[in-house]
């Protein structure tokens, strides 16, 4: 009995050096989060726990209150903590980054890599987190496709007031190489999961942008067209009837290039999302709500320039683009419920 429980001391022993080698080895990174919305102050909250974290964005008033008081994050538990990542409008001495992460609105994209150009190393990797497909192509501007990062996520969070957001879910987070090995990237991955993001590489996460673009384009831009909660998209009958047909065209482009949803199934998870959240207002719905530009033309119009490519017709996903731009151009903001 003594023998054995030496033997068994000594495998515990051993396996609390390992942990600890790891997490000591974990390599700490230089890391830009272009945007501090309510994503971008996410990601650069939970990352600059074990990271030198610079978060950048071109609105002085947030980022004098995040350099003064940090950024509150709001659990959905009750709980809520407070991260001080270094707040910056101005990036140009931080020197080159190890990784660069875009949260800005898909239409600033370009401007926010230009202005924050300074960051950009030969070996800086540039990843994109964004709602919708086909961001690669402007990081590629910036950088090598064996540098460009493209990814997708489940977590999610709303803006509760300045410097201060609420996490309203939790999931995965997947990220793959444009091109090349995406094996590479295991140091990000795990250096994101010992920060909270639960994170993985994966060599096929263009099926996985698609997966939660499905309930974008399906759902989301129905939550802005009518101005009402997630949950009236499944529980209106006119309201899921589009919804349904948004999902058909949406799959029957994504099998066109050869990512093999089952359509049932893909119905069924935009479905539970609505029910789960029902009463959960996007952040497409607040655009429109509050007159700003959406994110429409990386989503679903992502949707209709792969249709294009493939000569499918869609056209719902061409009316959704058309309805949401005339209601873009609408002088004042719609009344309504809080973003979620």
């Amino acid at each position: 009995m003594l023998f054995l429980r030496l033997i068994i001391h000594k495998k515990i022993k051993n396996y609390i050096t390992t942990v600890k080698r790891r997490c000591d080895n974990m390599e700490i990174m230089k890391i830009a989060v272009l945007g501090a919305g309510a994503m971008g102050s996410l990601f650069g909250s939970l990352l600059s726990v074990k990271n030198d974290v610079y978060l950048v964005d071109v609105n002085r008033e947030l980022i004098c209150r995040i350099s003064e008081k940090g950024v509150k994050v709001n659990e959905k538990d009750g709980t809520s903590a407070v991260f001080h990542p270094t707040a910056l409008t101005d990036s140009s001495t931080v020197g080159k980054a190890d990784l660069v992460i875009v949260f800005v609105k898909s239409m600033f994209s370009v401007q926010a890599l230009e202005n924050n150009a300074s960051l950009i190393g030969s070996d800086t990797y540039l990843m994109t987190l964004q709602n919708g497909a086909g961001h690669e192509a402007e990081l590629l501007r910036f950088a090598d496709e064996d540098h460009v990062v493209i990814g997708s996520t489940q977590h999610n969070s709303s803006v509760v007031s300045t410097g201060e957001i609420n996490h309203g879910g939790s999931g995965s987070t997947s990220i793959g190489l444009v091109k090349g090995d995406s094996s590479v990237l295991s140091v990000i991955a795990e250096n994101f999961t010992s920060c909270g993001i639960d994170c993985t590489v994966s060599s096929n996460v263009l099926k996985q942008i698609w997966n939660k673009m499905f309930t974008n384009t399906a759902a989301s831009s129905l939550t802005a067209l009518f101005q009402m909660p997630l949950g009236f998209i499944v529980e209106n009958a006119y309201a899921h009837s589009l919804m349904k047909a948004l999902v058909s065209e949406a799959v029957t482009v994504a099998n066109g290039l050869g990512l093999g949803f089952d359509e049932n199934d893909v119905l069924n998870d935009v479905e539970n999302v609505c029910r789960n959240a029902k009463n959960g207002y996007t952040s497409i719905y607040a655009d429109i709500r509050d007159g700003r530009r959406t994110e429409v033309d990386t989503i679903s119009g992502s949707v209709i320039a792969a249709a294009e490519k493939k000569g499918i017709d869609v056209p719902y996903h061409r009316f959704i683009v058309n309805a949401i731009h005339a209601l873009e151009s609408r002088l004042q903001p719609v009344q309504g419920g809080e973003a979620k």
